[in-house]
């Protein structure tokens, strides 16, 4: 066993685990976070998706042990206790979901979506100039598979919370 010491949607955290652990099986095993949602295990769906340190990263490719003091958010960390964030209520809005399985990786990677826009990140279709496109939503969202096809509901809730001023997560 290995302990690792993070952050966890604003609390600090001791996780013991084993070194192969991952920091997804971390978070639904070890400290029933069951929002984020394990799919494919190899990366490819982006169900998993959590934000570390500012960055999303798909928590099944990632060991926990890792983590060292860390700041993670996860689904469950977006929410100001009730007040669900602008991306969250924009969601509901869009009827950006189906099954919602996909839901709690796509709204993480939405937050980080708009935080990488604010802070003037490039991607590869920016083409010098940070524009908040549909087709820059759309290359930024396409480690999220949604199975339900809800792709174009997803792109008006994050240009909606976008226009709210942004801040789509704490």
């Amino acid at each position: 066993m290995h302990s690792t010491q993070l952050t966890i949607n604003g609390r600090r955290e001791t996780v013991d685990a084993d070194i192969r652990t991952t920091l997804l099986d971390a978070l639904r095993e070890n400290l029933n976070l069951t929002g984020t949602k394990k799919g494919c295990d190899q990366g490819q769906c982006g169900a998993c998706t959590v934000i570390v340190n500012g960055r999303r990263i798909n928590s099944c490719l990632s060991l926990v042990a890792s983590h060292e003091g860390d700041d993670v958010v996860t689904v469950e960390g977006l929410a100001d206790g009730e007040a669900l964030s602008p991306l969250q209520r924009a969601f509901i809005t869009h009827d950006a979901f189906q099954c919602g399985y996909c839901t709690p990786g796509q709204l993480c990677s939405a937050t980080a979506l708009l935080k990488e826009i604010e802070a003037g990140e490039p991607s590869v279709v920016s083409n010098g100039e940070i524009i908040l496109s549909e087709e820059e939503i759309r290359e930024r969202m396409s480690g999220n598979l949604c199975r339900c096809g809800a792709y174009n509901n997803i792109v008006d809730a994050i240009v909606e919370a976008a226009a709210q001023g942004g801040e789509a997560a704490r």
